[in-house]
C-alpha cells in the first residue's frame, strides 16, 4: 500500500487590519473597490477594513422585493436609506453598533475555494463571539453565524479576478428593531440577536476591535 504523499501547510499572507470608523456605505464600496484593484496587481497584502455604517439596508441585484417588508418612504421617515449591492445573499441592515467587516483577499492563497474563505470568516467570528462568553454556531446551507436558532452575524461577499470583496456583519451593540421590517437574508420567521442581547451587557468597543483582529490573525494598519 503506498503512502499518500503529505500535504504543504498552506500560509496564508499578511492581513492588515483598518479601523475606519462610522463611514457611509457608498464612501466604504469605493475605498474596497480601490483596494481590490491594489491587491489584484500585489500592491499591498491582504486586508480586512472594519467599520460602522450609518443606518441602511443593503440590496443585492437578485434580491426579491418582497424581502424588503416596508415602502421607501417608510425607511426615510426612519432616517435609514437603501443602497444596491453587488454581493452576494440577500437583502440585510446596518447601523451603528454593528460591526462590518470587508476582507479584501486573494484566493490563489487560498487554493482558489470560495466556501473555505467563507467557513473561514465563521469560524472566526464564531472565535469573537466566543471571546464574549457567546456560544455562536453555523447551520448547514445558510452563511453566516447563528446563536441556538437566533443569528447574530450574516456574510455576503463577492469576488472578482479570484479576489473577495464585501463581507460580513457582525450585531454588537447596535439596535435590532429594524431587522422587523426585512426578510433578513431571505428568511422568514428569524429572531436576529446581538453579542450585548446574548451577553447581557454592552460590549467594550475597543476590546471588540482587538479580538477581532486577534481572530482573524491580522495585524493593525494605521
Amino acid at each position: 500500500m503506498s503512502i499518500p504523499p503529505k500535504k504543504e501547510r498552506v500560509h496564508f499572507p499578511r492581513l492588515e487590519v483598518q479601523w475606519l470608523g462610522r463611514m457611509g456605505y457608498e464612501e466604504a464600496y469605493q475605498l474596497q473597490r480601490s483596494i481590490h484593484a491594489q491587491r489584484l496587481v500585489d500592491e499591498i497584502e491582504d486586508r480586512m477594513l472594519l467599520l460602522e455604517h450609518p443606518p441602511v439596508f443593503t440590496i443585492p441585484r437578485r434580491s426579491k422585493p418582497e424581502n424588503l417588508l416596508v415602502g421607501q418612504d417608510f425607511v426615510k421617515t426612519q432616517g435609514a436609506a437603501t443602497h444596491s449591492t453587488d454581493r452576494g445573499g440577500e437583502i440585510t441592515f446596518h447601523d451603528p453598533g454593528q460591526l462590518v467587516g470587508y476582507p479584501i483577499c486573494r484566493l490563489e492563497a487560498r487554493g482558489r475555494d470560495l466556501h473555505s474563505h467563507l467557513r473561514w470568516m465563521e469560524s472566526r467570528l464564531a472565535e469573537v463571539a466566543e471571546r464574549f462568553g457567546v456560544p455562536g454556531t453555523t447551520r448547514k446551507g445558510f452563511a453566516g453565524l447563528w446563536v441556538e436558532n437566533r443569528k447574530i452575524a450574516s456574510i455576503g461577499i463577492a469576488v472578482k479576478r479570484w479576489t473577495t470583496l464585501h463581507g460580513f456583519a457582525l450585531n454588537v451593540n447596535n439596535d435590532l428593531s429594524p431587522f422587523r421590517w426585512i426578510r433578513p437574508c431571505g428568511l422568514t420567521g428569524i429572531e436576529m440577536t446581538s453579542l450585548a442581547k446574548e451577553a447581557g451587557h454592552a460590549i467594550s468597543w475597543r476590546l471588540l476591535l482587538e479580538e477581532t483582529c486577534n481572530a482573524f490573525g491580522g495585524e493593525w494598519k494605521e
